[in-house]
C-alpha cells in the first residue's frame, strides 16, 4: 500500500520529533542564547514590577490612614489606643503599614515607585522585541536550511520512492508542512520560554507574597494540566489525519489540474468532482475536530484559574482583615494571579499550533527520512570521447524486491544483448513487457539485482549517477517544458551553451521553423502548462534540447505518440539529425518509426524474444511479424496512435513498462 493510501496513524514520535524540530536551531546557540537572555531579564521584569507597584500601593494607602490620625504620636502608640479601644481589626490592618500620624501621601517616594515601574515595563518591551528580531532571523535561517535539506533530499531519492506515492502528498510535505514548521517555530518557541518562565516567576513571587496563598494558586496547574494532557493527546492524532488528508486532497487536485482535458473528453467532470467532494469532506471532518478538540483546552484552564482566582480574592481579604498581609501586597498578588493564569491560557492556546507544526514536522522528517539511492563508490571515469558501446549481460532485475525473495517472477530476467557504437536500436513489445524499464536500468534510474551493464566496457555502476546522465539525452513521451522562454527551454539540455549553439541545436531539430513566426520568437514565453505551444512544437523544442547536451547515448521513449501525422514527419526528421553518430535507444508503438533501425529488439514479459533487422524479423515470422501484421492491418487504430494531439498525460503511481 503507498503512503498516500494508509489510514493516519496514531501519532508515536511527538516528543522525539519535537526534539528533533529543537536540534534544527543548534547551530545558531549564540543566537538563541541571547534570545534565552532577553527573555529571563524580560520576564525578570515584568515580573518584579507588581511587587514595586504594590509597594506604591501602600505609601498611598498609609498617606490616606496617616492624615487622618493625630500629629505628634507615634505608629505604635495609635494602634494601642485602638486596641484599647476594641478596635483591634483597624490595628492589625494598620501594622502591615509604614505612616506617620498627621503626614499625607509621600509623593517623592511615590513618584519614584511609579517611574520604576514604568521603566521596568519599558526595559522588558526593548527586551521582548530584540528577542523575537533575533528569534526570527534564527527561525528563518532554519526553515531556510530545512527546505534546502529536503530539495537534496529529493534529489537523493531513488525513482522508487515516487513510484508509490502522490505527487500531491509530496509537494505537501515539501511545501505545506515547511511552512507550518516554520509558524510553530516562529508563535511558540520564545512564547513557549516566556510563558514558562513567567509561570516560574510569578510563583516563586507569589510565595515571597505569601506561602497560603501561593498554594491555593497552584491548585489550579494540576487541573489544568490534566485538562490539557487529555485533550491535547485527542487533538494531536486529529492534527496528523488533517495534514493526512491535505495531502490527499493536493494529490487529487494536481492529478484534476495536470489530466483536465482528459477528464472533459471522457466526461468525468461529475465523478473528479465527487472524488474531491469526498476527500474535502474527509479533510473537513479531521481539521473541525482536530481544532475544536485544541479550542477547547483554553476555556478549560481558563475556568479552572476563575476557580483559582476566586479562592485567592475571599483568602487574601481575610489575611488584609487580620494585618497578615498589606493592602498593597494583596493587590500584587491579586495582579500576581491573573498574570498566572495568562501564561498558562496562552501556551494552551499555542497547543494548536505547536501540534499541527509537530504533525507537520514528523511528516517531513519521514521524507527526510526515507531510504535515499545506493551509495556510489565510483571506481572509474569516463573516457573525453564515449564511443557508446552498451552491453546487458545477465541482467536481473525486479521492481519488488520482497516479493522475489518470496518466489515472485522479476521484471527482468537473464537478459543479455550488445549494441555497437552509433547503432540505433528499436525496442518494442506489448505494455508491460520491460521496454521503459530497460532504459530506466540504463540511466541507473534503479539498481539491477543481478548481472552488469556497461558502457564502453565499464561497469555502470562503477561511474558516479551524475556522470553516466551527462552522457545519455532522453526525449520522452511526455514533452515536458519548464516556465521561461523557448530559448532557456532548449539552454536547459547544456546550460553554458552560448546563443548560437542554441540557435544551432534549434535549426537542427527543425524548431527555428516555427519560433521565428512566433510574435516574441525565442523570447516567447512557455505558459505554466505549456499552452502557448503544440504538442508537436513542444516535442521539437524537447528535441532540441537534447540535441544541445550532445550526448554520447540517446533515448527515444514514444517520442511521437502524442503529435499528429504532419508534425509526426518533421519529429521524426528531428529526431534522424539527433541520432546521426550517436547509440540510440528507441521505444515505439508505431511500428512504421522504427523501420530504418540497425536492430529491433522484441520484449515479451521481461526477455528478448526476437532480435534483428525489420526485413529480418518480418521473413521470420515470429512475434514481430504478428506485431507488425496486426498493426497494420487491423481496422482499430493503435492505442498511441489515436491518442489526440495535445492531451494531456495521465499521471501514474507506478512504474510502466
Amino acid at each position: 500500500m503507498s503512503e498516500s493510501q494508509e489510514p493516519a496513524r496514531k501519532p508515536q514520535r511527538f516528543w522525539p520529533s519535537a526534539v528533533r524540530l529543537v536540534k534544527l536551531m543548534t547551530p545558531h546557540k549564540a543566537a538563541l542564547a541571547l534570545v534565552v537572555a532577553a527573555v529571563v531579564l524580560s520576564v525578570v521584569f515584568t515580573v518584579w514590577a507588581p511587587r514595586v507597584l504594590g509597594r506604591a500601593m501602600d505609601v498611598i494607602f498609609a498617606g490616606v490612614v496617616g492624615r487622618s490620625l493625630p500629629a505628634g504620636t507615634s505608629q505604635a502608640q495609635v494602634e494601642a489606643g485602638m486596641r484599647a479601644q476594641g478596635q483591634d481589626t483597624m490595628a492589625d490592618m494598620m501594622s502591615t503599614m509604614t505612616l506617620v500620624p498627621g503626614q499625607g501621601v509621600d509623593f517623592t517616594r511615590l513618584g519614584t515607585l511609579i517611574l520604576t515601574v514604568l521603566a521596568m515595563y519599558t526595559v522588558a518591551s526593548v527586551l521582548m522585541w530584540l528577542q523575537g528580531y533575533v528569534l526570527n532571523r534564527v527561525v528563518m535561517r532554519v526553515v531556510y536550511d530545512l527546505r534546502q535539506e529536503v530539495e537534496r533530499k529529493l534529489n537523493a531519492l531513488p525513482l522508487s520512492y515516487f513510484d508509490t506515492r502522490q505527487r500531491g502528498d509530496v509537494m505537501s510535505r515539501v511545501t505545506n508542512d515547511v511552512d507550518n514548521v516554520q509558524t510553530a517555530l516562529q508563535q511558540t518557541f520564545s512564547q513557549l520560554v516566556e510563558n514558562v518562565l513567567t509561570v516560574l516567576g510569578i510563583v516563586v513571587m507569589m510565595f515571597v507574597v505569601s506561602w497560603q496563598l501561593a498554594l491555593v494558586a497552584l491548585l489550579a496547574l494540576p487541573l489544568s494540566a490534566v485538562a490539557a494532557g487529555l485533550i491535547g493527546s485527542r487533538s494531536q492524532r486529529m492534527f496528523k489525519q488533517q495534514w493526512h488528508a491535505t495531502g490527499q486532497l493536493n494529490g487529487h487536485i494536481e492529478e484534476s489540474f495536470s489530466g483536465h482535458e482528459l477528464v472533459l473528453a471522457y466526461g468525468r467532470q461529475h465523478q473528479m468532482q465527487a472524488q474531491f467532494d469526498e476527500r474535502n469532506e474527509e479533510l473537513y471532518r479531521a481539521a473541525f475536530g482536530a481544532q475544536f478538540l485544541s479550542g477547547t483546552i483554553m476555556p478549560v484552564m481558563q475556568f479552572v484559574s476563575y476557580l483559582s482566582y476566586v479562592g485567592i480574592a475571599v483568602l487574601g481579604g481575610l489575611r488584609v482583615a487580620t494585618g497578615q498581609l498589606s493592602l498593597g501586597g494583596a493587590t500584587a498578588f491579586i495582579q500576581y494571579s491573573r498574570e498566572f493564569t495568562q501564561p498558562l491560557s496562552q501556551v494552551a492556546g499555542m497547543a494548536t499550533q505547536l501540534q499541527s507544526g509537530i504533525a507537520s514536522a514528523e511528516r517531513t522528517f519521514e521524507l527526510l527520512d526515507a531510504p535515499e539511492q545506493d551509495a556510489e563508490t565510483p571506481s572509474a571515469q569516463l573516457p573525453i570521447r564515449l564511443r557508446g558501446e552498451v552491453r546487458f549481460e545477465h541482467v536481473d532485475f525486479s521492481y519488488d524486491k520482497a516479493a522475489l525473495a518470496n518466489g515472485a517472477q522479476p521484471m527482468i530476467e537473464d537478459l543479455t544483448f550488445h549494441v555497437a557504437p552509433g547503432r540505433t536500436v528499436a525496442i518494442v513489445g506489448p505494455t508491460g513487457a520491460g521496454k521503459t524499464t530497460l532504459v530506466n536500468l540504463i540511466l541507473r534510474f534503479y539498481e539491477i539485482d543481478g548481472g552488469r551493464i556497461t558502457l564502453d566496457g565499464i561497469d555502470i555502476r562503477d561511474l558516479t549517477r551524475r556522470d553516466l546522465r551527462s552522457q545519455v539525452g532522453m526525449v520522452l513521451q511526455d514533452a515536458w517544458l519548464f516556465g521561461g522562454t523557448i530559448m532557456e527551454n532548449i539552454r536547459f539540455g547544456r546550460q553554458d551553451a552560448t546563443d548560437e549553439e542554441v540557435l544551432h541545436a534549434a535549426r537542427a531539430t527543425y524548431v527555428d521553423r516555427f519560433v521565428r513566426a512566433l510574435p516574441d520568437g525565442y523570447d516567447t514565453l512557455i505558459t505554466e502548462d505549456g499552452s502557448s505551444v503544440s504538442a508537436g512544437e513542444k516535442q521539437l523544442i524537447t528535441i532540441a534540447r537534447a540535441f544541445l547536451s550532445q550526448p554520447s547515448l540517446l533515448i527515444l521513449d514514444e517520442a511521437t505518440s502524442a503529435v499528429d501525422t504532419r508534425t509526426e514527419l518533421l519529429v521524426q526528421k528531428a529526431m534522424a539529425a539527433l541520432r546521426e553518430q550517436r547509440t540510440s535507444f528507441v521505444i515505439a508503438h508505431r511500428l512504421s518509426t522504427i523501420r530504418d533501425a540497425d536492430t529491433i529488439i522484441v520484449m515479451q514479459s521481461g526477455r528478448i524474444v526476437e532480435q534483428g533487422s525489420h526485413t529480418e524479423l518480418i521473413e521470420a515470422g515470429g512475434a514481430y511479424a504478428t506485431l507488425y501484421e496486426a498493426q497494420f492491418n487491423s481496422p482499430e487504430p493503435d492505442a498511441d496512435d489515436a491518442a489526440p494531439a495535445g492531451s494531456a498525460p495521465t499521471p501514474t503511481t507506478g512504474p510502466t513498462g
